[in-house]
């Protein structure tokens, strides 16, 4: 007997009724892949994480700048402001963490306080000794790959593509490097990187309300107000936290609000708008300014709290006895400091303008000669690395066993073939910009220009190709857009995409073999100096 629901239904016609959907098919694949968008980014991440936490304690030394930023992270934990160090604080420290050799008497910094008060949080949990300084800025590194595989699936509209920028940078000795060293470099570009994201969901919030604003016709594009946009003002809180790590986010601070602006000229423009300029400068200009660089210098400022409150931090008196505590511990130049007699401003603010004053002759004129300093023209091929920590060892000494002794060597080296590709997607996405009117490339060019180009204002200025960790999510968003297009578009046929995935599967398969090749470098292990020196593939590498 039939089911009552088929007889029912059954068409007159005679002709059979339509057979029921098939039951959706339950097990771990299919949910998987409905949930792809955020399994795949956390799955990258911690494979990233993986790699960075393993070993992190090592070596049990201050790497390179680890001489500074540590301490005053410290400093700023216990006292509120950078204090001064004795010369063999770094021998006590890590002989007898117990005691630790303080002072009161405050220091002259050239950086802003808030990359080592994120430091500071590692050593409040883990205290003053190497994974304490250092885990902060590995966890940073590993949500930084995290969220590039969510800013990458937004930008190209494909989880596939955000993967593979994230893979990417997950296996760049640079960004991995820094990741497990305490520097500031690492801190700025997670904020960096973070404000590119929600520039880019800013910008699709903004699209909806103007494609509301073209369902309606007429000059409802010309005259719509976007409304409290808390997605870029969340971007100009993160650009306010990069340049409290570092001055050069500044230089991102106004390329971004630039490219934030000019998104929103073209989105009036695309939504009908009849005056798009004059639109941008009537609506969008002001508001956007404030969301931006008015927000970024409110967080900017908050950031030196810990010295406001303070009665000891370098300068902190100055404008009362215009005495102050002179100039930094290893002056620069000689250029006479800006006088702000302006007695109508509260003294804290004068002294903080005086301070920054100094920080600003001290950045700017600093020539001081070092091993491995290089110029921004050799940074893309990673012509000139930076050594942070060395150690040649003799046979039997430290584990190594090679007779003809051994090294151990953390190298703050770009996986080279990641960055040879990226010189070539640069191109590519140059290209796109520039001919194909692609949007995406040019926010990567965007990113490029914030985080790179400004350093060519500074050849002669002693300068370091570590400085480009910044750099290395546009990279691997460009390398990620360039693989895309070796993918081919979705209606391309068959033989296309299995040619152009070979093709594409080989150069992240060739990365990731090369970071593997280099990893030794990047962690210090302890390897035979021939194996050492097969690895030093250019002279201006040793």
């Amino acid at each position: 007997m039939a089911h009552p629901a088929v007889t029912e239904h059954a068409p007159a016609t005679g002709v059979p009724a339509a057979a029921p959907p098939p039951a959706v098919r339950r097990g771990p694949l299919p949910w998987i892949l409905r949930h792809a968008d955020w399994l795949g980014p956390i799955a990258v991440a911690l494979f990233a994480g993986l790699l960075r936490f393993w070993g992190l304690a090592k070596p049990d030394a201050f790497v390179f700048d680890e001489t500074y930023y540590p301490k005053d992270a410290w400093s700023l934990l216990h006292q509120g402001y950078e204090g001064v160090w004795p010369d063999l604080a770094n021998r006590e420290i890590i002989s007898s963490p117990q005691k630790i050799p303080l002072t009161a008497e405050p220091a002259f910094i050239a950086h802003p306080p808030l990359g080592k008060w994120v430091i500071a949080l590692g050593e409040w949990v883990f205290g003053l000794h190497p994974f304490g300084w250092r885990v902060m800025v590995a966890l940073l590194g590993t949500l930084s790959v995290l969220m590039l595989a969510r800013i990458g699936r937004r930008l190209f509209s494909s989880t596939l593509l955000g993967c593979t920028a994230a893979l990417l940078m997950a296996v760049d000795g640079l960004h991995f490097v820094m990741s497990r060293v305490g520097l500031l470099d690492g801190v700025s570009m997670f904020f960096v990187l973070g404000a590119f994201g929600c520039l880019l969901v800013d910008r699709d919030r903004t699209r909806q309300v103007l494609a509301a604003a073209r369902a309606e016709g007429g000059r409802a594009a010309d005259e719509v107000r976007l409304g409290l946009r808390p997605w870029r003002i969340g971007a100009g809180a993160l650009l306010g936290c990069a340049a409290a790590v570092k001055w050069n986010g500044l230089q991102v601070l106004l390329v971004f609000t630039v490219l934030t602006l000019l998104w929103d000229r073209a989105g009036r423009r695309g939504a009908g708008a009849h005056r798009p300029t004059r639109s941008l400068l009537r609506r969008d200009l002001l508001p956007g300014l404030l969301s931006t660089v008015g927000v970024a210098l409110l967080v900017y400022t908050a950031s030196w709290t810990g010295w406001f409150a303070s009665d000891g931090g370098f300068d902190r008196h100055w404008a009362d006895h215009r005495a102050g505590l002179s100039m930094p511990r290893t002056p620069v130049v000689d250029l006479p400091l800006p006088q702000v007699p302006m007695t109508w401003v509260p003294s804290a603010l004068r002294s903080w303008w005086h301070y920054h004053a100094q920080m600003y002759d001290f950045n700017t004129g600093l020539t001081s000669p070092h091993t491995y300093q290089s110029n921004p023209w050799s940074w893309l091929v990673q012509g000139r690395p930076v050594s942070m920590y060395w150690q040649q060892l003799t046979a039997g000494q430290d584990g190594c066993t090679a007779n003809g002794g051994c090294a151990s060597q953390i190298l703050a080296l770009g996986t080279p073939l990641l960055w040879w590709a990226a010189c070539f997607a640069l191109a590519y996405a140059l290209w796109r910009w520039a001919f194909r009117r692609d949007w995406r490339s040019g926010a990567i060019l965007a990113g490029v220009a914030g985080t790179y180009l400004p350093w060519f204002g500074y050849q002669e200025r002693t300068i370091f190709s570590f400085y480009m960790v910044i750099l290395v999510p546009f990279l691997c968003l460009a390398v990620a857009q360039m693989l895309g297009a070796m993918l081919g578009p979705a209606g391309c046929s068959r033989r296309r995409r299995i040619w152009g995935a070979a093709g594409a599967g080989l150069v992240v398969f060739a990365v990731v073999g090369c970071f593997a090749y280099f990893y030794p470098l990047y962690t210090a292990e302890v390897i035979p100096m021939s194996e050492w020196q097969d690895r030093m593939w250019f002279t201006s590498w040793i």
